[in-house]
């Protein structure tokens, strides 16, 4: 079937429908299930989330994955959480597991292969939708990797579940405790490069001016002048590039910020979504939630710089990082 080109950017699925990301509404919540036509929305809700799992539609195959990840310096074991803890159904997404463990940074994307490989044993097939959170502080924080993993493969059935678990249990939503058992499905990946930049890429951009690079770890770290969360890696940021720290995106709730609130976020930091951009972070987590508020604004092409400032850093010449503190010397 001819993809309309006004969307051409989604796959399409067996109802062959094509929508635009989006929230899921209280009245489309309200029916209680989901067509096929809402399968691309980026965001669904506690409620849509818990009446799926007590009455799932026939053709809904939604599998629930809990992708949480925290940096060292924060001391918390994930796995350890989901097993005391997680929606139930959910299976148990590891980051640094599902990664190229052949590179010297963190947690890389993993081959096509190793990726539906993956995923496969983890229940997803090429037939399910995918619906991701994370058990963080702030309600948003590794997921949105996850999610734009599964694009990146070429798998658009994904959603986030809007506010994660942290609003899941706020709202008092049933958890289940244990390790998950999940049946193996088929999955089929293959990559768009499209979505994914590299240091080459972004050395080059320097120069050419080729795509709007924007960083989302805080202020003090874009500045240099507050600590990076990993050893031997000084703070800054890469030439030309702008800062929006991920937690912009988000309210105090920890719910998605609306796409009108996002769009002002973005003219307000001066980025410019008619053209291009990529995404930036640390190791390349949360810079997704730069690909997700863009998403949300109709735009699905942001890139990301998957080796980020890690990568960055332990590559750069001293003139390539920009710090009000320390910088890097030879």
């Amino acid at each position: 079937m001819q993809v309309p080109a006004t969307c051409s950017w989604l796959s399409l699925v067996s109802s062959r429908l094509c929508r635009k990301p989006q929230r899921l509404s209280e009245s489309d919540q309200d029916s209680g299930a989901m067509s096929q036509q809402f399968l691309y929305r980026a965001l669904v809700s506690a409620k849509w989330l818990s009446e799926t799992i007590k009455s799932p539609q026939a053709g809904q195959a939604v599998k629930i994955l809990d992708a949480s990840w925290y940096l060292p310096k924060m001391k918390r074991d994930p796995r350890h959480e989901f097993e005391e803890r997680h929606i139930p159904g959910a299976a148990f997404f590891d980051i640094d597991l599902c990664s190229d463990r052949t590179s010297p940074y963190d947690h890389m994307l993993p081959s096509v292969d190793d990726f539906a490989e993956y995923v496969g044993k983890l229940g997803v097939g090429n037939d399910s939708h995918v619906v991701v959170y994370d058990a963080s502080d702030q309600g948003l924080f590794s997921a949105p990797r996850v999610w734009w993993m599964f694009r990146a493969f070429g798998h658009h059935a994904v959603s986030l579940l809007d506010g994660g678990l942290k609003n899941w249990q706020r709202e008092g939503y049933p958890l289940s405790s244990g390790k998950s058992r999940a049946v193996p499905a088929e999955f089929s990946a293959s990559l768009d490069k499209s979505l994914v930049k590299t240091h080459e890429d972004v050395e080059e951009n320097i120069e050419s001016h080729r795509f709007q690079l924007v960083d989302v770890r805080s202020a003090g770290r874009f500045r240099g002048t507050e600590a990076e969360p990993r050893e031997g890696i000084e703070p800054g940021h890469i030439p030309g590039s702008l800062n929006i720290p991920f937690l912009d995106f988000l309210t105090e709730a920890g719910f998605e910020k609306t796409p009108e609130a996002i769009r002002s976020l973005f003219q307000e930091k001066k980025v410019d979504l008619s053209k291009p951009v990529v995404a930036t972070c640390g190791s390349g987590v949360t810079a997704c939630h730069v690909v997700l508020g863009a998403y949300l604004c109709d735009k699905p092409d942001v890139a990301v710089y998957d080796g980020a400032w890690v990568e960055w850093y332990m590559r750069a010449r001293p003139g390539e990082v920009i710090s009000e503190g320390k910088g890097k010397t030879l």
